[in-house]
């Protein structure tokens, strides 16, 4: 017998993964919450450390990225995993790889229906809602402690 709340996080590799990324943010942004598909994929993607989490059964069920000014973006979750602790998971690692790479702080637009989710995990809201991509949105800020030196990225 599985256990089908078993999954892991580990970072995935651009654009080798990309198929896999793609079918948790297609269907939750684009199918899902209707971002237009030419908002969802952009140049920065790239130049981000992307996260995935996985199902042995169900392969991907969750992503996200952290791009190298130390903004999170694109954390998605599939329906049939979500309130399981996956988007805690990938959080938690885009903060780790934040940390990792000597990075005083991280930042991220939150949908408002997400505040919570982020204050809970130390993000403080600033500023005024805006909109993005249709979306009610805020920004929010995660602040560190003194900062060390960055890691390679192969001794992560």
């Amino acid at each position: 017998m599985t256990n089908d709340t078993a999954y892991a996080v580990r970072n995935a590799s651009w654009p080798d993964d990309l198929a896999a990324i793609r079918s948790v943010r297609g269907p939750v942004f684009v199918d899902e919450q209707r971002v237009p598909v030419e908002l969802e994929w952009d140049e920065v993607d790239a130049t981000c450390v992307h996260v995935l989490a996985e199902s042995p059964d169900d392969g991907p069920i969750g992503t996200g990225r952290l791009a190298p000014d130390g903004k999170i973006g694109r954390i998605a979750v599939l329906p049939g995993w979500r309130h399981r602790g996956v988007g805690d998971a990938i959080l938690q690692a885009l903060i780790d790889e934040a940390l990792a790479s000597g990075l005083s702080e991280c930042r991220l637009h939150a949908q408002a229906t997400a505040l919570d989710f982020y204050a809970r995990r130390g993000f403080t809201a600033e500023g005024p809602e805006f909109q993005e991509a249709g979306i009610t949105h805020r920004l929010m800020r995660r602040r560190f402690g003194p900062v060390t030196a960055p890691r390679d990225r192969a001794e992560r």
